[in-house]
This record gives C-alpha cells, sequence and structure tokens, in this order.
C-alpha cells in the first residue's frame, strides 16, 4: 500500500533511498504501535481516535496521486481540519467518560509527512496556512484531555519534531528553487555562448563569402580569369563556415550527452585565420612575439575571436584599407592582440554587439579590450589575456 507513496517521497540517489528506508521504518513501528496498544477499540471516544487515523492516512495514500501543487493544499487543510475535529471530540468527551489513550503513534507521524509534502510541493500561496494547521494538529491532541505534566512534555517533544521538519522541507523547497533558477541561468548562458559562437565564427566566414563574391561580380567583366579562383575560395569559405556550424552544434550535442566537447580554437588556427583573410588582393600581415605556442588553450581562443571579429569588420566596414596587420605577443604574464587596418573609420558609430561581446569575455576572464581609433588614422583592436591565472587554474 506504500509503495507508491514511498516512491513519490523518495528523491535522487542516495538521499531517496535513505528517505524512503527511513519513512517505511517510521510508518510501520507506528502502525505496530497502535495496533498492540490497542488504541481503537475500546470506548466511543477511541472510536474518533480510529476515525481520524483513517482519514489523515487516506490523504497520505492520495498524496501521490495528485498531479497539480493546489491540491496538496486541500489534501493537507483536509487532514487538519479531521484531525483537529476529533481532538476536539475527545475533549468534550474526556469530561464525561475520559479517555484512557489519545495520543497514537500513527496519526502524528502521517501528519508530519503530510506537513512535510505540503511544505515541499504545495502552492507558495497556500502552504502557510496550511502548514500551521497541520502543525496545530499534531500539538494540540496531547492536550486535548487537558494541561496535564504529561501531556505537556509530549505537547512539548512534538513542537520540536514538528518545527525540523517544516524547516526541513522548507530548505528542501529552497534548494530545488535555487537549482530551479541555477539551471535557467545556465541555460541563458549557453544561449548567449552560442549566439557569440554564431557571430564570432559563422558571421566571419559568412562576410567573407559576401565580400569575396561582390569582387568577382566586379571583376568578371574585365578580368574573367580571376572569376575561377574566386568562386574557389568562396566555396573553401562556404566549407569552413558548414563545419564552424556542425562544430558548434556538436558542442551543444556534447553539452547534455557527457561527450566531450572539440578543442577550442588554437595558436595555428589563429595562423590559418589570419593568412586565409583576404580583402581585393590586400593580405593581413602576421606577427609573433615571444613563446606563441605556450600559450593556454583558453587564452588562444579568446584571442583567436578577436582576431576573427576584428577581421569580419575590417570586410564590412574598411573595404577599402590598404594595410591589415595582426601582431601576437606573448610575455611571461600576459598574452596580446592587436590588429590594425588603414581603412575609413567612422568615429560616429556606435560598437556593434560583436565588440561588446568581446570586451564581456576578455573582461571576465581578467583581461582588457580596446577598439577605436589610433591618433595616426587607423582602426585598431586590442586585447591583452593574463596567463598567470589560467595556468594556476590548470
Amino acid at each position: 500500500m506504500w509503495s507508491p507513496f514511498l516512491r513519490f517521497l523518495a528523491a535522487p540517489g542516495r538521499t531517496g533511498v535513505l528517505l524512503q528506508a527511513l519513512a517505511a521504518c517510521v510508518l510501520a513501528a507506528a502502525t505496530w504501535t497502535d495496533v498492540h496498544a490497542r488504541a481503537f477499540t475500546g470506548s466511543a471516544q477511541q472510536g474518533w481516535l480510529a476515525l481520524s487515523a483513517a482519514a489523515v492516512g487516506a490523504v497520505l495514500v492520495t498524496l501521490p496521486l495528485l498531479k497539480e501543487a493546489r491540491l496538496y493544499a486541500y489534501a493537507g487543510g483536509g487532514a487538519a481540519a479531521a484531525s483537529l475535529a476529533c481532538s476536539a471530540a475527545l475533549h468534550l468527551g474526556y469530561g464525561t467518560a475520559g479517555v484512557p489513550f489519545v495520543y497514537g503513534a500513527f496519526e502524528p507521524v502521517a501528519l508530519l509527512v503530510v506537513l512535510a509534502l505540503v511544505a515541499r510541493r504545495g502552492p507558495a500561496a497556500a502552504t502557510a496556512p496550511v502548514a500551521l494547521l497541520l502543525a496545530a494538529a499534531v500539538i494540540v491532541r496531547p492536550l486535548s484531555i487537558g494541561v496535564q505534566e504529561g501531556s505537556l512534555s509530549v505537547a512539548f517533544g512534538l513542537t520540536l519534531i514538528t518545527v525540523v521538519v517544516a524547516g526541513a522541507s522548507v530548505t528542501a523547497r529552497m534548494v530545488a528553487a535555487y537549482r530551479r533558477q541555477r539551471e535557467h541561468h545556465v541555460r541563458l548562458e549557453q544561449r548567449i555562448e552560442l549566439a557569440r559562437d554564431l557571430h564570432d565564427y559563422v558571421a566571419h566566414h559568412v562576410t567573407g563569402i559576401v565580400v569575396q563574391a561582390q569582387g568577382a561580380r566586379a571583376v568578371a567583366a574585365r578580368r574573367p580569369d580571376m572569376v575561377l579562383p574566386a568562386l574557389q575560395r568562396i566555396e573553401e569559405t562556404g566549407t569552413e563556415a558548414l563545419a564552424s556550424m556542425r562544430q558548434m552544434v556538436g558542442g551543444l550535442g556534447a553539452c547534455g550527452s557527457g561527450v566531450a566537447q572539440a578543442a577550442p580554437a588554437g595558436m595555428d588556427d589563429l595562423r590559418a585565420l589570419v593568412e586565409g583573410f583576404a580583402l581585393h588582393g590586400v593580405p593581413a600581415y602576421f606577427s609573433e612575439e615571444g613563446p606563441t605556442d605556450t600559450v593556454p588553450s583558453e587564452v588562444a581562443a579568446t584571442l583567436h575571436r578577436v582576431t576573427a571579429e576584428a577581421l569580419t569588420n575590417i570586410r564590412k566596414h574598411a573595404r577599402h584599407c590598404r594595410h591589415v596587420s595582426v601582431q601576437v605577443r606573448v610575455r611571461p604574464h600576459e598574452a596580446a592582440v592587436r590588429i590594425t587596418n588603414d581603412g575609413t573609420t567612422h568615429g560616429t558609430s556606435r560598437p556593434g554587439y560583436g565588440l561588446k561581446g568581446l570586451s564581456e569575455r576578455v573582461t571576465l576572464a581578467g583581461g582588457t579590450f580596446r577598439a577605436g581609433a589610433t591618433p595616426e588614422g587607423e582602426w585598431q583592436v586590442r586585447a591583452r589575456m593574463p596567463l598567470a591565472a589560467v595556468r594556476a587554474a590548470s
């Protein structure tokens, strides 16, 4: 009879198994105690005990079948009302006939379990009043025969147990709410990360395709021999864009399946990125200073993204430039990248989504990011990343 309820009560992992075993032992011990003491047979007043215990037991068995949170409040309120009505009947009948046994064992335990479930899963607005009614039902029962030394002791003990159960249930509810909030935050961060990846990688390749297609159309009439190499380059760039898309989709699948994700872009990818850049025949010149091959993968991936975004912006906004340079410099405590072009700059334009995303990414990693015009009239993007913190974490 109790297996659905125990499965409902149990939590995942070892904690759920312990809760299931504990609930089974306590409920079985309480039932055996009442049956052995003949708590429900004898006088008419003891019949009220049997009726109240049956009502609370029925609520306890029904709880695992409920699907809506508001039904927990109704069920808990019904159990509390039945128990309080029994206590009132016992108090009224005690003065005339006397009641030899009013404490019981099963009903308080069952009410405490109902209290735990209502506090854990009931609606927020109705949980507090229903929990107070259930707590009152547990504590008032010993006092139904009058305020005596023995009844006060039992009521005090039940009060302590009720406070512990209610506190543990509310704590579990808060922990569950915190986990849900954290999962939502993680999902939001993953969406932002995906948006950045789409902008940093795919937009870079797509922009290259558009620029190369425009160049091929411009030279088609004058230099037909240049069209075929341009089309070949467009095909290669499209293939790279598809590969980036597959890598991102694979990374999303790996996040939920436990599969190892693809390695982030490294210094070799950065060199290939600069080598493959071309804007109307203007290549990007790449220079390195320091032990660049020792840069940690996380830092190299950030430098790669900064460079990709800068080169994409050059294709979009600086098509008349005649010189593009990418310089990577590594020092004992930091790695820096600087992308410079002499194209026309628009000082009044607002930074785009890509630059804002890069600034946030670099700043969160402890680095610095700057993008703007130089006194010489060039446009420069610079990023510095610390190496000490990354190596210490590794």
